[in-house]
């Protein structure tokens, strides 16, 4: 069994701030036994004031959130699946990027989102994540992990199965999605998504996500969640405050049910439509 851990959090305005909570996860993660940590969407910043946000948004090897967790990973001898950060890029643009770390604090893996998260929602909510961010063009893939291959996703990314499905094909033994999911959509379509994409992957699927009320004002869903291959839901961390949880996993699980129904395996080509 491999024990990992998921960090609820409620991320603020203060990208220092939101530095010590998950140095601080990664320290307790440490001490419940997990090999291996996640945390949501936007850990080092949620922010929906652009300009403000600018100041604090800067390139990778600059962002001292990622050198602090880098350092407190290597630290603690943890993998780190850090959800995502707000990094900028040469072209102006922003990009919200997955980063996996490994029990040295090196970089193992990343993954820019692909789906930019566009809607208008009947709350009167409206984003438009593609007015500063630039979508990602490549899986995202980490090997060598406590759970084995690990595939990375983004949020919005959960409503995409052909990136599941291709994940499922590259034999991902599990798929990170953190998350920032809204209270409505998380609300009706939160656990359906995560467990149908668990299904589809035969993989486990562990989304971190932000809860709560945040500094500026919006509000996201949590229920973090590990889900495994079959659809089962092992661990629910609840839509009501930041926290750190725990999850065995059994990697002989994902054997099992691609045994009993080998749906990668049985993939077929779709048929163009003889209409077209």
């Amino acid at each position: 069994m491999t024990r990992i851990a998921l960090l609820q959090m409620c991320s603020g305005i203060d990208p220092g701030a939101n530095a010590r909570t998950i140095v601080e996860a990664l320290a307790q993660a440490k001490a419940g036994g997990a090999q291996m940590l996640f945390t949501p969407e936007m850990s080092n910043i949620i922010d929906r004031d652009r300009r403000r946000a600018s100041a604090s948004i800067v390139a990778e090897q600059d962002d001292r959130l990622l050198a602090a967790c880098r350092d407190a990973a290597a630290k603690h001898g943890l993998w780190l699946a850090l959800g995502s950060i707000a990094v900028s890029r040469e072209n102006g643009r922003y990009a919200n990027r997955a980063l996996v770390i490994d029990a040295n604090g090196e970089i193992a893996a990343r993954y820019d989102k692909l789906h930019m998260f566009d809607v208008d929602l009947a709350t009167g909510e409206s984003w438009r994540e593609s007015n500063a961010y630039a979508p990602g063009e490549a899986l995202g893939i980490a090997d060598g992990t406590p759970l084995g291959r690990l595939g990375l996703a983004i949020c919005y990314d959960i409503r995409f199965p052909a990136l599941f499905e291709a994940l499922g094909r590259h034999k991902c033994d599990a798929i990170a999605v953190p998350a920032a999911f809204t209270v409505p959509t998380g609300r009706d379509h939160w656990h359906l998504l995560q467990r149908a994409r668990a299904v589809e992957a035969s993989a486990f699927v562990v989304s971190a996500a932000q809860v709560g009320r945040h500094e500026d004002g919006r509000e996201t869903y949590g229920h973090s969640l590990v889900v495994d291959p079959w659809g089962e839901v092992l661990l629910d961390m609840g839509g009501e405050a930041p926290g750190i949880g725990f999850a065995e996993i059994d990697p002989a699980r994902i054997a099992e049910v691609r045994a009993q129904l080998p749906s990668l395996a049985n993939r077929r080509e779709i048929p163009t439509w003889a209409g077209i």
